[in-house]
């Protein structure tokens, strides 16, 4: 995982941040990765705001859900392939496989961005929640996030 920095900035009282973050390949599935976002440093710099995290991707996708058991996980991809099937017949967009038009399918359903709560330099998540990175392709690479922090500085 890696991010760049773009410097926080006042804007109002306010501060602004935002960085463009690298997630490594994972295979299909849903991905816990609420971890690489805590890594930003500069959340602490918040007493309160929103955490804004976008995917540059159209066959994968964020949600927020379960973070404690990985069935759950591993029953939402089972459903997933049950709404949008690779063996769809209808498909006319097939030029980048079976997997590719399904995969664009998952994402418009489950969506690319979620918006955070920041409260006291954290995420403000319930105790079972962990933000997913749902990876729709048999075999895709690496991913991009744009994290965007706004809010008031802590200090």
């Amino acid at each position: 995982m890696s991010y760049k920095k773009i410097t926080p900035t006042p804007i109002a009282g306010n501060i602004w941040f935002q960085a463009t973050m690298t997630l490594p390949a994972k295979g299909r599935g849903c991905h816990l990765i609420t971890e690489h976002i805590e890594k930003v440093t500069e959340l602490e710099q918040f007493k309160v705001g929103l955490c804004h995290i976008i995917l540059l991707h159209t066959s994968a996708s964020l949600t927020l859900n379960e973070n404690w058991d990985p069935a759950v996980r591993n029953d939402m991809e089972t459903m997933l392939n049950k709404i949008a099937p690779e063996d769809g017949q209808d498909y006319t967009h097939t030029c980048e496989g079976p997997d590719d038009m399904p995969a664009h399918v998952k994402s418009t359903m489950i969506g690319s961005e979620l918006t955070i709560p920041i409260h006291n330099g954290k995420l403000t998540l319930g105790r079972w929640q962990g933000l997913w990175l749902c990876e729709h392709r048999n075999c895709a690479g690496t991913r991009k996030i744009v994290i965007t922090l706004s809010g008031v500085p802590a200090s």
